[in-house]
């Protein structure tokens, strides 16, 4: 078969183009994969190892007023090629005019959905052994200031996870040790002796020198207000902080100039303040004075927990007992509610879980939710809270809520109408010798006893103020409870959640 020549240019361009059509598909192909690659989590980026060095890390400055320029300057002029690293939530505004060096970086904190995850973790910025974390105002005296530290940090007990050098300001650096329970929500700070220099925590301003990967490794590095944050995670895991003789001065005194700016800046920290304590579950801190400050709920909120399941709150499954406020709530609408009935001449006793606690702690168990009483039926005429919550709830005049409970014929006091945490009032009588009652609840202890251990009832010390119980209350215990309860506490369902052994 013979190709004419039209025939042959028609195949030749054929083939040119299917030619040119597979080195563009190649080509796209290769684009994408690069940007595959550089989109990649920062699990996957290349990182390179930590160089001998410290970098200088910037985080806690207000953007309306602030003097980190300056603080950078004063940093990179005694030491040129130092790497500086100013870390925010969001781009500073109005802009910081900070020197145009390739070592002094601007990073944001917060993500944003078109960027890698990577681009906002300061420790990929930080490339250096050690860092120091520096307050807004501190001025650099001279080159040697953060080589001694440097040199301080490394002749350290192993212990010492940070060293610091204070801030010369209006107050002092003070020395604290700190004490955090998670397990009972709460932060405890114990004054150092003055001559201190090992301690947790710190009061003041100071420029603290870490190990980068132990910074890095903390679960919030960065969080503010930045001092709080790294001792709390530093206590926990045990590290101590040494204070150095070697101080910092400051580029302006105050650093706040108007006292709007003032105002500003109190009312973020307070915000801060209370956003990194609902972080880590702290509800009650302990300060230095005895003065207590407390985070968790009130009667103007919601209890700190939702409704029970199977007699196991959640916050026992997160390894945590009742939190402080919730327990400091419970005592307070105890002794009320007690009161009430004292001077109402209703006879009441401690019961269940509550009379456990007052045995065994003379308060509430660190764990319970509510506080049980047991009430003569007779006696309810005699209060006119509870012959009027028949018909509905009440709020009295200190704003307890009094109800007949919907799960049966028992009365509930109720903290505030806003938060829930109760009392519950349980009607018993006597029959053929027994204390019975016409409402049972699926708990082993809920049984009849027999009307004696009520023959007297006698006082013993509970949640701070005297309360009164069944004579034999180790007996009536033993009842419902079995053999050896007090001595051997347990957390109410066993089989969902067993009590680990340290406690």
């Amino acid at each position: 078969m013979r190709i004419t020549f039209c025939q042959a240019v028609l195949a030749v361009a054929i083939a040119f183009n299917l030619l040119v059509l597979y080195y563009i598909s190649r080509l796209q192909q290769h684009v994408l994969h690069r940007h595959r690659d550089h989109a990649q989590p920062s699990s996957r980026q290349p990182v390179s190892p930590l160089r001998p060095g410290v970098t200088i890390l910037i985080r806690e400055f207000e953007d309306f007023e602030n003097y980190v320029p300056d603080v950078v300057r004063s940093f990179t002029k005694q030491e040129p090629e130092l790497p500086v690293v100013v870390a925010a939530d969001h781009l500073p505004y109005p802009p910081m005019m900070l020197p145009p060096a390739p070592n002094v970086q601007v990073i944001l904190l917060k993500p944003a959905a078109d960027q890698p995850a990577h681009v906002f973790r300061p420790e990929t910025y930080v490339r250096t052994e050690h860092v120091a974390l520096v307050p807004d105002g501190v001025k650099a005296d001279a080159t040697s200031q953060l080589e001694r530290m440097l040199e301080e940090f490394k002749a350290s007990p192993s212990k010492v996870a940070m060293v610091a050098a204070p801030v010369h300001s209006m107050a002092p650096l003070q020395c604290l040790n700190l004490q955090v329970s998670l397990k009972k929500w709460t932060a405890e700070y114990i004054a150092a002796p003055p001559s201190s220099k090992l301690c947790t925590a710190l009061k003041g301003k100071a420029v603290l020198l870490f190990r980068t990967k132990d910074l890095f490794n903390l679960s919030m590095p960065l969080a503010k207000p930045l001092l709080t944050s790294i001792f709390i995670q530093t206590s926990l895991r045990g590290w101590a902080v040494r204070i150095l003789d070697i101080s910092f001065s400051v580029v302006h005194q105050p650093l706040l100039t108007s006292s709007h700016n003032q105002w500003k800046a109190d009312n973020l920290a307070r915000s801060n303040r209370l956003q990194l304590f609902r972080d880590f579950g702290i509800k009650r801190v302990i300060l230095e004075d005895g003065k207590e400050q407390w985070f968790g709920c009130s009667k103007e909120t919601p209890r700190c927990f939702g409704t029970i399941h199977d007699d196991t709150p959640e916050y026992l499954y997160q390894n945590r007992w009742t939190p402080p406020c919730c327990l400091k709530a419970l005592r307070e609408t105890a002794k009320y509610v007690i009161n009430i009935l004292e001077t109402s001449g209703v006879r009441y006793w401690l019961e269940g879980g509550t009379l456990l606690g007052a045995a065994r702690y003379h308060d509430i168990i660190p764990w319970d939710y509510d506080i049980d009483l047991g009430i003569y039926l007779e006696d309810i005429p005699n209060c006119e809270l509870l012959r009027n919550a028949e018909s509905g709830s009440i709020v009295d005049e200190k704003g307890f809520v009094w109800e007949k409970a919907i799960e049966g014929d028992f009365y509930r006091v109720q903290y505030s109408e806003h938060n829930h945490l109760h009392v519950d009032l349980w009607p018993f009588y006597p029959k053929n010798g027994l204390m019975t009652k016409d409402t049972w609840m699926d708990h082993r202890q809920d049984i009849e006893f027999p009307e004696h251990f009520l023959k007297p009832l006698v006082p013993i010390q509970f949640a701070g103020f005297p309360a009164l119980v069944p004579n034999d209350y180790r007996g009536f215990l033993e009842l419902k409870f079995g053999e050896g309860v007090i001595e051997n506490p347990e957390y109410p369902n066993p089989a969902l959640k067993k009590m680990d052994k340290e406690n």
